[in-house]
């Protein structure tokens, strides 16, 4: 009973996404500095970051019980794992944890990680059913991952910091569209209006096949004005094939667990990053 009751808390992390985002604050380091940082700025921007992202992916679960009861039952609260009492505790705990190491880093950091906070609990409280505006509210969270990066280092304003911070929000956003595009069922039932259930899941997977379509012209540019060095493009070349693939099955109507291909393009982007990291460990400039 302990060891399950430790395994449901320990989804409710969703841990592969709170990883990618304290991986995301060290990309942004790197970025802006072009050299590695120091093991304290590391790990207190890493540890911030997850722990937030953390917090918002747990009481994402507090708020979505009832639509989760359909489109996820097997999640750790509707599957009754935990209590909701215990996700509260949980949130609490994980929220203070990220506050501290953000404050370890500097009080411009501790600020940014209360916004990302704020942004991240109102979009679980009340804006996750207003659809697009809600979609832009997980994807502002997502790209200031890498701002963060740059704000540990004393470096907030690095054009690569913003270049992969535009990245990653496009990512997300495209992700999210989809997704709501995929989950109309328990959408429709809690009123939400999502761009699926105004414009129809067709349209919205559309959308979302462009946003993704621009992604990948964007990747280019950073080689083209000669920002990055070409050895960089090869994990930026296989995230774009996994993205161009996958937006084509997304888009096929006969396309069968079209949920795995967005997992697909996340996967994508966090392998392209840790690649891009290990590369950035055997050379001496980005």
């Amino acid at each position: 009973m302990f060891t399950r009751k430790l395994w449901g808390l320990f989804r409710l992390f969703r841990f592969e996404l709170s990883f990618a985002a304290g991986v995301s604050v060290i990309l942004g380091e790197l970025l802006a500095l072009g050299q590695l940082p120091s093991a304290k700025e590391i790990l207190l921007g890493f540890f911030s970051v997850f722990f937030i992202s953390a917090a918002a992916l747990i009481i994402n679960d507090y708020f979505d019980l009832e639509s989760d009861k359909i489109n996820a039952p097997d999640r750790s609260l509707p599957a009754g794992l935990v209590t909701e009492q215990e996700v509260i505790v949980l949130f609490v705990i994980v929220t203070l944890l990220g506050f501290v190491a953000a404050y370890l880093i500097s009080l411009t950091a501790l600020l940014v990680a209360v916004v990302v906070w704020a942004v991240g609990f109102l979009y679980n409280w009340r804006f996750k059913k207003t659809g697009l505006p809600g979609n832009l509210m997980v994807s502002f969270s997502v790209g200031m991952t890498f701002i963060f990066g740059g704000i540990t280092v004393g470096q907030p304003f690095a054009r690569m910091v913003w270049f992969f911070a535009i990245v990653a929000f496009l990512i997300d956003l495209g992700e999210e569209i989809a997704a709501d595009a995929l989950d109309i069922a328990g959408d429709r039932q809690l009123g939400s209006r999502s761009l699926a259930i105004v414009w129809g899941r067709e349209n919205a997977l559309k959308i979302s096949g462009a946003i993704f379509m621009l992604l990948v012209v964007l990747s280019s540019v950073p080689f083209l004005l000669g920002w990055l060095d070409w050895v960089y493009f090869l994990p930026l070349l296989f995230m774009d094939v996994v993205i161009l693939y996958s937006t084509a099955k997304l888009l096929n109507a006969e396309t069968a667990v079209p949920l795995k291909y967005i997992r697909w393009i996340y996967l994508s982007g966090l392998a392209a990053m840790i690649i891009f990291i290990v590369i950035r460990l055997f050379r001496g400039n980005i």
